[in-house]
């Protein structure tokens, strides 16, 4: 019996170790904070600080990290537990805790999975997401907003806290690997690389029937994340900060799910993120973390800058983080009036040197720059003329000059009639009167040359007056005389 007993203790040891080596929680994602593992056992973090969550700075032999909401634990190469972070609910009450082989943070609570198969939890339980001292049989645990999931040797499932949206129906699930919790719903990863998922839905958080070939899954406020066997990663639900914008990456070896970000580690140990960032939950680019294998990380730093007049958007700008022999995209983004010239500084790897949108081979540490010159603003001409006539200089159409430049104006009127004027935009023409003048091009202008008749005008006589005149006695002569004649006697 006794060995019988022992060799069951075996048996949960290994499958907690390959659990545990399966989430390869180097990495973690919180409510609004980022925490990785550096090669050293040592902590770094990221993002929101309200409540001390990223005070990590003096950990040490760190093998494993969590993070909740406002709080982040830690557990050590010993099997004891460190946190720091909110602890009004008591979530960060860990320090007595021993023989810990993994552990996980809900919103508001700790759940620590110990090496018997057991399970320890502190902080809030106001719907029962800390009882768990009957659990036995354990070899993987997940803590959600308001509940925890337990995965048995036998790949079957456990839950327990808040059941309203359906979290805890996981009583059914069979051939389990791995277990995952969000804020309201629970998702398990099978044997053969398919999800099954539970619980709140309004998002399509739990929209993950199709996938396969899954490797790892992760579950955020809203959002669930899968990381495939070739190293890339899908994801769906909630998507306005952008947490599922997922598709490019590749070589990833851990997923992990915020409240509203998504971070990932590369196998080289970099670590990428998307979603909100607006207290710098994803500012991990220049982070290099332990690997999963042990080995130094084939890494190399990326120090981007820009001059004035523009800014580097892709991959940004700062000391960042890449892998051995990885293509990373480059793309330069010139301010109003100015315009891109060039990289400089450590191009040799870069494709274009010339180019705002390219790429560079990190096959070393690289300082890279790139150079913005301020542009002529420049504006379109665009001229026009009615009949009899033309425009002969600088000719009809649309012409595009430099700002300030003065144009030279000349319109020519055919046989029988002449130039009458220039309209259209004619606040920077010299003389709207005269056919040959000059337009200042302060903006983009539309002008039209206009003709008329010319009626002929000979020693100093001018007859259209005169015309005009005569008309006018003829036309007063003919009314005196029939009104005389009506008048007159029969």
């Amino acid at each position: 019996m006794k060995t019988k007993k022992l060799l069951s203790k075996i048996l949960l040891s290994f499958a907690l170790i390959i659990t545990v080596l399966s989430l390869s929680c180097t990495l973690a994602a919180g409510g609004r904070h980022t925490v990785g593992i550096l090669p050293d056992g040592t902590v770094v973090a990221s993002g929101n600080n309200d409540e001390g969550q990223c005070n990590v700075g003096s950990w040490s032999d760190i093998i494993h990290v969590a993070a909740g909401f406002s709080h982040t634990v830690g557990l050590k190469d010993g099997g004891t537990v460190v946190a720091t972070g909110r602890n009004i609910e008591g979530q960060c009450n860990v320090l007595g805790w021993t023989d810990i082989g993994l552990v996980v943070a809900g919103d508001w609570h700790t759940v620590g999975l110990t090496s018997d198969g057991t399970v320890v939890a502190t902080g809030k339980s106001d719907e029962g997401q800390c009882d768990v001292g009957g659990w036995t049989g354990i070899t993987q645990v997940a803590a959600g907003g308001a509940h925890t999931v337990g995965l048995k040797d036998d790949g079957t499932v456990i839950a327990t806290g808040r059941n309203v949206e359906g979290q805890c129906d996981v009583s059914g699930w069979t051939d389990i690997q791995l277990v995952v919790a969000g804020y309201a719903h629970t998702v398990g990863l099978k044997d053969d690389g398919t999800v099954v998922a539970t619980g709140l839905n309004s998002d399509g958080q739990c929209d993950v029937g199709g996938w396969t070939d899954i490797t790892q899954v992760a579950a955020g406020h809203a959002h669930t994340v899968g990381l495939k066997d070739d190293g890339t990663v899908v994801a769906t639900g909630l998507n306005d900060d952008g947490q599922c914008d997922v598709g490019g990456w590749t070589n990833i070896v851990q997923v992990v799910a915020g409240g509203w970000h998504t971070a990932a580690q590369k196998d080289c140990g970099t670590a990428v993120a998307t979603g909100l960032n607006n207290n710098g939950q994803c500012d991990v680019g220049d982070w290099i973390l332990k690997t999963l294998s042990g080995e130094p990380p084939g890494t190399y730093h990326l120090t981007i800058s820009s001059t004035a007049g523009g800014s580097v958007t892709a991959p940004g700008e700062g000391i960042l983080a890449f892998c051995e022999s990885e293509t990373v995209n480059l793309v330069a983004e010139a301010d109003s009036g100015h315009g891109f010239v060039n990289w400089t500084g450590d191009v040799g790897t870069v494709a274009d040197a010339n180019n705002a949108t390219t790429t560079i081979t990190m096959n070393g540490d690289y300082f890279i720059t790139a150079n913005f010159e301020q542009v002529t603003p420049q504006f379109d001409l665009t001229i026009s003329s009615t009949a009899y006539g033309s425009v002969t200089v600088p000719g009809e159409g649309t012409f595009t000059y430099d700002v300030g430049t003065v144009v030279n104006l000349a319109a020519s009127a055919t046989a029988g009639y002449r130039f009458a004027n220039w309209t259209g935009d004619v606040g920077t023409i010299a003389d709207v009167n005269a056919a040959t003048t000059t337009i200042t091009m302060n903006d983009s202008y539309s002008i039209t040359a206009n003709f008329e008749l010319n009626l002929p005008s000979a020693g100093g006589v001018n007859w259209l007056l005169i015309g005009g005149i005569i008309g006018a006695v003829v036309v007063v002569g003919l009314v005196i005389f029939f009104v005389r004649r009506r008048k007159a006697p029969a």
